[in-house]
Parts: C-alpha cells; sequence; structure tokens
C-alpha cells in the first residue's frame, strides 16, 4: 500500500492533509520564509537555504525572492537556473528543469489538479509532472499547466497559458499557448 506522498509523486489521488505532507509543507514555508523575509537578498545565507529547499538543483541555480513552492524536493534543476521574482512552482509532482533556463517574473508552474467530480474534490486531488528542456526562456507572467513537457530550446512569450506540450526549439505564445513559429531553422 502506497503512502499519500508516495501516491502524490505518482500522481494518483491523495490525501493532501496527511501529516507527513503537512509537515513537508511546513518545512518548506518555513524555509521560504527565511528566504523571502529574513534574507530577501542573495546571500550566503539565501544559499544554504535554497540548497536545503530544492537539493536536487545543479550548480548555479539563482532564485530573486520572493519564491513560492509546496514541497521544494520535488524540483529538480539543471545547471544555470534563473527565477525572478514572483515565481510559483507548486510541486506536488515532479518538475524537471534543464540548463540554462530562465523564468521571467511571476511564472506560475502547476503540477497540482483536482477531480472534476465534486464529491471526490472534497477530499482528494492529483498532480501530474512538467518537464522543461535545456535553454528555455519563460516569460514573465506565463503559466504552465499540469502534466506539460516543453522541449529543448523553447521560448513561451509572457502572459501565456500552456495546456498543451511544445516541442523543441519552438515559440509559443498566447491563451491557450500556440506554437507561432519554429527556432534556429
Amino acid at each position: 500500500m502506497l503512502t499519500e506522498k508516495e501516491k502524490m509523486i505518482a500522481g494518483e489521488y491523495y490525501l493532501a492533509n496527511d501529516s507527513i505532507l503537512v509537515k513537508d509543507r511546513r518545512k518548506s514555508k518555513n524555509l521560504l520564509h527565511r528566504l523571502n523575509v529574513t534574507e530577501y537578498r542573495v546571500t550566503k545565507k539565501a544559499r544554504e537555504i535554497l540548497k536545503e529547499l530544492i537539493p536536487n538543483a545543479g550548480a548555479n541555480l539563482y532564485i530573486e525572492p520572493p519564491f513560492f513552492c509546496d514541497y521544494g524536493y520535488n524540483i529538480s534543476c539543471g545547471e544555470n537556473v534563473y527565477f525572478n521574482v514572483n515565481c510559483v512552482v507548486l510541486d506536488c509532482a515532479k518538475v524537471t528543469i534543464g540548463s540554462n533556463v530562465f523564468f521571467a517574473p511571476g511564472v506560475q508552474l502547476y503540477t497540482a489538479t483536482h477531480p472534476l467530480d465534486a464529491e471526490l474534490r472534497k477530499t482528494l486531488q492529483n498532480a501530474l509532472p512538467i518537464s522543461i528542456g535545456n535553454d528555455c526562456w519563460i516569460g514573465g507572467n506565463s503559466v504552465i499547466c499540469p502534466g506539460i513537457t516543453i522541449g529543448n530550446g523553447c521560448v513561451i512569450g509572457a502572459g501565456s497559458v500552456v495546456t498543451k506540450d511544445i516541442p523543441d526549439n519552438s515559440l509559443a505564445v498566447g491563451n491557450p499557448a500556440k506554437v507561432i513559429r519554429k527556432l534556429n531553422e
């Protein structure tokens, strides 16, 4: 039998108020408070907080506070990843980010989703992983929805809502985001 945490990471319906998940979110919120309020600048202490919050990050993870996430441990980053101010990562499922990826201000990554059935929604939720390839730029105030894969070398225009996978080397814009042209061809 899977724990609620294992169900969450596997994309199955789970109880978000499970005591272990509540404890994990509380730990994350405490670290985020220290990052967003106490430090608020990128200092040696802020880097130590980030290593504890997001242990699966490559070299040169740079986050401009404020930053928000659910757990942190479900975020995996390559090298040279930059989050500008006010980014949100709801990492109930895995969020995999390649190397050399830049997030403009206000970008939101949502793995969390909920059942369409109202009765199930009262107690259960689930999450779907997000994957972003290498060498991507995600424009300001973009939203990446649950279960999305963005290929290598992509640019997502500011204000876009990504509801479908984006192939490699694409420029996608709009709500819902649509590929308007290939890049580097």
